[in-house]
């Protein structure tokens, strides 16, 4: 099963959780960058088997699909409550290209 750590995310000025990342990104073992639409994100857990994680205060903690309570989907920590503040947390990154998911080992 693939798996990818999230580093950076992009925010929109939106106050709901599930509306405020836009794009999670980081970095492939080969250097590379990579950037997904938060929707894109949620395919690859639901559809294509990935896991996303986090790094927090040095340990890992693996992201999952939430569905808030107006049913809107969106991805979180599982440490998370209904706002993902691990992933509010991380660095925010408008340089990332956006381009598809690429694993590379």
């Amino acid at each position: 099963m693939p798996e990818a750590e999230i580093r950076c995310i992009n925010k929109s000025d939106r106050y709901n959780a599930w509306e405020r990342i836009r794009n999670v990104g980081g970095v492939n073992a080969n250097g590379s960058r990579w950037k997904l639409s938060q929707e894109d994100a949620i395919s690859h857990i639901e559809r294509q088997g990935w896991t996303f994680y986090v790094r927090s205060g040095g340990h890992r903690v693996d992201c999952i699909v939430a569905i808030s309570a107006a049913g809107n989907k969106y991805i979180k920590t599982k440490a998370d409550g209904e706002t993902p503040n691990n992933l509010l947390a991380l660095q925010l990154h408008s340089s990332l290209r956006s381009e598809s998911m690429r694993y590379h080992d």
